[in-house]
């Protein structure tokens, strides 16, 4: 009788372990189904912003065609440089240090942008 009881619980616990072996197949399954959703549609965001930054950088080159500036790939990264450094409120003199560039030629890269930041703050005042 004992031996019965025993076969029997032993029958009970593989029946058990076979289905804990199934349910976690189910949730894995379900898991890696929604990962993929989940790098699908981080994908398809990926590339609708590479999709705009194209047609932001096309944008920029008709603007700059049709205003006749010619400026060379080191050019823009230098302009772009000196943009960022006098939005991040840097003096002019320590841009001009870090650049290793005359303070008048930084003062007038950046004029034509401060005279439109200084007129959207009249116009803002409002």
């Amino acid at each position: 009788m004992m031996v019965w009881t025993l076969a029997g619980l032993f029958g009970i616990s593989v029946i058990l372990l076979v289905i804990s072996i199934y349910r976690t197949s189910q949730a894995s399954k379900a898991e890696h189904k929604q990962i993929d959703l989940i790098h699908i549609s981080t994908m398809k965001e990926i590339n609708a912003i590479q999709d705009a930054i194209r047609n932001i950088e096309l944008d920029i080159e008709v603007v700059m065609r049709e205003a006749g500036v010619q400026l060379t790939s080191e050019d823009k990264v230098f302009m772009r440089e000196v943009l960022d450094l006098a939005n991040r409120n840097y003096s002019t003199e320590s841009i001009a240090d870090m650049k290793q560039v005359s303070v008048e030629k930084i003062e007038q890269m950046l004029a034509p942008y401060r005279t439109l930041k200084e007129g959207r703050k009249v116009a803002n005042e409002n």
